[in-house]
């Protein structure tokens, strides 16, 4: 994938799941919410595997450990190896060890699975601001149970000049119950108490997708998330290809605005889209078709005409719009009225 701006999502003859070597998948809301597996993922996910893609599960959220995810997935019915899972607590544990002496003490506000990455690279997880010869602070998700007063901990350290460093910043997460604030929000409560600005290591940053790299020695990847801001960006940096499901954070209106670097190589409904080709969308005379819908631009307002809608599948349109917003708007972010056209295909 070059970091041309995309003006359509691309079509592929060859089902996914042959056409790249490895899925990098993200979890929440790809492969599972609130720890129940998303409609269609556990047998998609066997289906890829059993056609011969390597599936690696690359997560945002540093809360669990690698052994916990692959024995969470193994619960869903998704058999998986702890060294099939990288996660940003890895990313950021090895970004630290960089620029610190080995054994160096770093203050841990988050989860285990910090914890257990610091200790992997040689460094010392510790728990108060005060502790001597303190070399830097790091946070990730801690969980809804995260007490306030770990933040204030992280402020003391950082106001003395100590180095601080993120997970990532994702402000939401999905969950069973829906959206709720992410590791990103906790993030902003500490850059308001200290004025300072942390290193970042998850997506869409590049310390991710190297970790990435090093753990999977994937030659042709795609990555598969639910996120533009996060799984999609992250590969445009990579220049990788992408798969955007819509199981989780991103709607179809944000993906018919989204500007060239959120913009995935492909789009479909959830993981069955692993499985199959994708269809071209093609240039109409007077807007843009994808699978029996044509996407126009009419004034100011975006356009569908298909017929007999409940025959047509839906994804077909979403495609058609997104191509034709995207051409419009060039380099920047649609601002045609997507409503109804949106409202058409029921998404």
């Amino acid at each position: 994938m070059s970091r041309q701006s995309r003006t359509r999502p691309e079509g592929s003859e060859r089902s996914l799941h042959q056409a790249y070597d490895t899925a990098l998948l993200d979890l929440d809301g790809v492969v599972y919410a609130g720890g129940r597996a998303i409609a269609h993922a556990v047998e998609s996910l066997a289906s890829a595997r059993a056609g011969g893609m390597h599936l690696a599960y690359v997560t945002n959220n540093a809360l669990r450990t690698p052994d916990a995810v692959a024995e969470h997935l193994g619960e869903l019915g998704i058999p998986t190896e702890a060294d099939e899972v990288i996660t940003s607590a890895q990313a950021v544990a090895r970004l630290i060890a960089e620029q610190v002496e080995p054994g160096s003490k770093v203050l841990v506000i988050g989860g285990e699975g910090l914890r257990v990455a610091l200790g992997e690279r040689g460094l010392v997880p510790v728990e108060s601001a005060d502790e001597e010869g303190l070399a830097a602070v790091v946070q990730g998700y801690g969980g809804p149970d995260l007490r306030w007063e770990r933040f204030a901990e992280a402020s003391y350290a950082i106001n003395r000049g100590v180095p601080w460093y993120v997970s990532n910043t994702d402000l939401t997460i999905p969950s069973a119950r829906g959206i709720a604030p992410g590791n990103g929000a906790a993030v902003e409560v500490v850059r308001i108490a200290t004025g300072a600005e942390p290193q970042v290591a998850g997506k869409p940053l590049p310390p991710m997708h190297r970790e990435t790299v090093l753990r999977t020695g994937a030659k042709r990847p795609l990555v598969v998330g639910d996120r533009l801001d996060t799984d999609i960006e992250g590969a445009y940096n990579g220049e990788v290809d992408s798969l955007l499901v819509l199981t989780g954070v991103t709607d179809a209106a944000q993906l018919v605005r989204a500007e060239p670097k959120y913009r995935p190589t492909y789009v479909d409904r959830d993981l069955r889209g692993l499985l199959t080709g994708q269809p071209e969308v093609e240039r109409a005379e007077d807007g843009f078709r994808c699978g029996g819908w044509t996407a126009v631009v009419s004034g100011d307002v975006l356009e569908l005409r298909g017929e007999g809608d409940d025959r047509l599948d839906a994804i077909d349109g979403l495609r058609a719009l997104c191509a034709a917003a995207w051409t419009r708007a060039g380099d920047g972010s649609c601002d045609l009225d997507a409503d109804k056209a949106l409202a058409r295909l029921g998404l």
